[in-house]
């Protein structure tokens, strides 16, 4: 079975998806409650996954929240330093390195085939792998000008195709695309 490989995320509509220091804050705007997420909604997309994949920093960032959102779906923390992985967690979170080519056969021989990929870096490395098939990007009506990108403005060029774009009363527009030409 193939291993598909998923992107959903939210950024500012100048590319970046944390401020410069990784603070989110910016996406708790109350008026950004109003109006909901246009298009494929977090709960649909990730009844489909079967692993999140996620960088070091990311981990560190959602460990903040207060909550752990992703409950009984196992992630992988792409990390080449020790990680210290809260004991509640059950088993769910491992951490591991490699390549993303690496990483994916791993995660294959565990059975993981729809896997979201998630943290600036972490989407910039399988990108540039080419082990992308989609993305999902919730454009926020803010430009925050500068912070962490989503994209390598390095990045080798990456063709798309449409698959759906939306847009609701709170500014938000989500436009979901398939990557053409990926290494697959």
């Amino acid at each position: 079975m193939n291993t598909t490989c998923y992107v959903y995320i939210a950024a500012s509509l100048d590319g970046f998806i944390a401020g410069p220091d990784g603070d989110i804050s910016w996406l708790e705007k109350p008026e950004y409650h109003e109006g909901g997420t246009p298009g494929l909604s977090y709960e649909e997309f990730i009844k489909t996954i079967d692993c999140i994949v996620m960088g070091r920093n990311t981990f560190e960032k959602v460990l903040t929240f207060g909550f752990w959102p992703y409950k009984e779906i196992p992630v992988t923390v792409l990390t080449t330093r020790n990680l210290s992985i809260p004991d509640d967690f059950n088993g769910n979170v491992e951490a591991t390195s490699g390549s993303p080519a690496e990483v994916l056969q791993e995660l294959a021989e565990k059975g993981k085939y729809h896997l979201y990929i998630d943290g600036g870096v972490t989407i910039q490395q399988f990108l540039k792998a080419g082990l992308i098939d989609e993305i999902t990007i919730t454009i926020i009506p803010i430009i925050l000008g500068e912070g962490i990108p989503l994209f390598d403005i390095n990045e080798n060029q990456t063709d798309l195709k449409l698959i759906d774009a939306n847009s609701s009363s709170n500014g938000f527009v989500q436009v979901r695309y398939k990557v053409e030409n990926g290494a697959k």
